[in-house]
């Protein structure tokens, strides 16, 4: 049952005003702090100009506006319900027989599309722009390129070549990540002016200390014909360790893709814990706001004393760090296979959500 159209139009105005001023200055201040810790990083690198710093800054800016929303949602119900009810104007909506559970739909309802605007749309973008600066901050801070690619026809490897300068491209069909073995292997080995110079087709690769074993392979040169020998070895500078920082991170791949890499990466034998995790915590992102809304109410719907701003905030403050770290620690089990993925993604959202429901009832009910 819902309050007068009037009533929810004044309060959803209210929510999304405050919302908007807390996500701004929310992204604003981490946004500077982020910016700071880049010009940090970027000192003493005559490449990282105040430009390429600046650009960094920008394409990391929608990642850290999708971190500050749950906290900006939270906030933001905060001074929406802390400013109506010291105005008394709660006081007179309940008194209109309307009920917590009703004048609080509108807002219920502004938390839950700002969740899925989040997840379908800042999402994908987030992504794109976030791809593009961790490939920034490869090229001018940590000095590591991309060298791992996955796609539904297997994953793609870059390598130096064999002779120091050029680039060898290596093709796989599948992977057993604990040996780190390919299997269905193509090598492409290019010059240094991207110039063609040989080829080799192998069973399977394994990757030893300084090398890749190939196994069964056909080697083939321009105007050769192909030799085939049992064993051929490949110089590399890659190691396991390598190969995995360099693999796309979670948070560069779009919502809409996640279900599609999942199954590339199942398919190829990596592990898809860290994207099937991502995936379900973004589907969990609606729920995770409305119960923000509820613990925001739960927070600032009695009659406050003076000070009781202050109070409130540092309740806000704590929770919210609460929040963070109950979501690091469970996505740290769920990574580490200590509980399902689902749980470890789903529990932040069903803890906060049980919390403010269990608040509101205590406070409407007695």
């Amino acid at each position: 049952m819902f309050s007068s159209p009037t009533i929810s139009s004044y309060i959803l105005r209210q929510f999304l005003l405050w919302f908007l001023v807390m996500f701004a200055t929310i992204v604003a201040v981490i946004g500077l702090i982020d910016a700071i810790e880049l010009l940090r990083r970027g000192s003493g690198r005559p490449d990282a100009t105040a430009s390429v710093i600046t650009g960094m800054a920008l394409l990391r800016t929608p990642f850290l506006a999708q971190e500050a929303i749950p906290f900006a949602v939270m906030f933001g119900g905060i001074f929406t319900f802390l400013k109506m009810t010291r105005n008394h104007e709660l006081v007179v909506v309940r008194a209109a027989g309307v009920s917590v559970w009703q004048f609080l739909t509108p807002a219920l309802a502004a938390a839950i599309v700002i969740g899925i605007f989040n997840v379908t749309v800042l999402n994908p973008l987030s992504a794109i722009m976030l791809s593009q600066f961790e490939e920034l901050e490869g090229r001018y801070f940590t000095g590591r390129s991309s060298l791992l690619a996955v796609s539904s026809q297997g994953i793609w490897l870059r390598q130096t070549g064999s002779d120091g300068e050029g680039q060898t491209v290596i093709h796989a069909a599948r992977v057993q990540p604990d040996a780190l073995q390919l299997e269905d292997v193509i090598v492409f080995e290019f010059t240094k002016d991207d110039e063609f110079i040989g080829r080799v087709d192998a069973e399977s690769a394994r990757l030893l200390d300084g090398r890749w074993e190939l196994s069964e392979a056909w080697l083939t040169r321009p105007a050769r014909a192909g030799v085939f020998v049992e064993r051929h070895e490949l110089p590399t500078d890659l190691t396991a360790n390598k190969i995995q920082e360099s693999f796309a991170s979670p948070e560069t791949v779009a919502f809409w893709n996640l279900p599609r890499f999942i199954k590339v990466l199942e398919e190829t034998g990596f592990s898809p814990v860290a994207h099937r995790l991502q995936f379900h915590a973004l589907l969990a992102e609606p729920i995770l706001l409305a119960a923000m809304v509820l613990i925001a109410a739960s927070f600032s719907l009695r009659l406050t004393r003076r000070g009781g701003t202050l109070l409130l905030v540092g309740a806000g403050v704590i929770t919210s760090f609460f929040l963070f770290l109950l979501t690091n620690v469970v996505q740290a089990l769920g990574l580490g296979a200590s509980v399902p993925v689902i749980l470890a993604a789903w529990t932040p959202a069903g803890f906060c959500l049980m919390a403010g429901l269990t608040m509101l009832l205590h406070l409407e009910d007695g």
